[in-house]
């Protein structure tokens, strides 16, 4: 039988290394992407040591045309075939968009956006040709209301919840898999790169990575097409969905939104 692979976007830290960990555990060859190429090289030699899997790396950023395009080249090897795509790479802005920036907002765009609907599209192709394999978009809790004043965050993870969604209808009868993760708060550097202070977070709302990765995963087995890991936040996106609209802006309006980077 031949070895499974993945790749895993913004996977040195917090979700995405828990993906790569867990993956890796499993039995995965794996291809880790970030920007930063010496993290990238000390996380691949760990993982080779404890797990015993090949590791390839790819410096990229993924705001950036080319560094999307360097990700979806290696998508698209027929002699390197991708069985699962995990999409995390993200960010968030740490400003109001009153006081935000075209540039700043389109960096958000491309990386949230764009980037996940690029290597999504060179992926999928080889997926259905072969008739299996898997993609997991990583989105947010955040996606399903209008929760964090002044925020653009949540327009971006909504779209990446409904175009998994969409896309999962497409290739479910050719034995493809695609599925929006939607994680509330969860313990990785995604804050503290922010500039936020998290401190008055009570406790109760964090979730582990590597716990949360364990659910994702075997919602993904499942069939899931849009995973809420753990009962608090399943019950968080509930009132998003289901209370009316003025009280969930009245709600909005009242408590502080916390915006952050994955």
């Amino acid at each position: 039988m031949a070895t499974r692979s993945a790749l895993v976007t913004g996977a040195t830290a917090g979700i995405g290394a828990a993906f790569a960990r867990r993956l890796a555990q499993e039995g995965h060859d794996l291809v880790i992407v970030a920007r930063d190429a010496a993290r990238l090289d000390r996380n691949a030699a760990q993982l080779r040591t404890q797990h015993g899997v090949q590791v390839d790396v790819i410096p990229a950023d993924l705001a950036t045309d080319d560094g999307q395009e360097s990700v979806a080249v290696r998508l698209q090897d027929p002699n390197r075939p991708v069985d699962v795509l995990v999409n995390n790479a993200g960010l968030s802005l740490n400003t109001p968009f009153l006081r935000s920036s075209v540039e700043r907002e389109t960096e958000m765009l491309n990386l949230n956006v764009h980037a996940v609907m690029r290597l999504t599209l060179a992926a999928l192709p080889g997926m259905v040709e072969r008739r299996h394999g898997a993609i997991v978009n990583v989105s947010s809790v955040a996606g399903f209301g209008a929760a964090m004043p002044g925020s653009t965050y949540p327009a971006t993870k909504a779209w990446v919840t409904n175009f998994s969604e969409s896309v999962a209808l497409s290739v479910a009868t050719f034995g493809v898999r695609v599925m929006a993760l939607c994680p509330g708060y969860v313990r990785t550097e995604f804050h503290q790169r922010a500039g936020i202070n998290m401190s008055k977070t009570p406790n109760w709302m964090w979730l582990d990575a590597d716990e949360l990765v364990q659910d994702g995963l075997r919602d993904l087995r499942r069939g899931k097409v849009v995973s809420v890991p753990n009962w608090k936040y399943k019950v968080a996106v509930f009132g998003l969905r289901h209370l009316p609209r003025p009280l969930l802006q009245r709600v909005a309006r009242d408590t502080r939104g916390r915006i952050g980077r994955d």
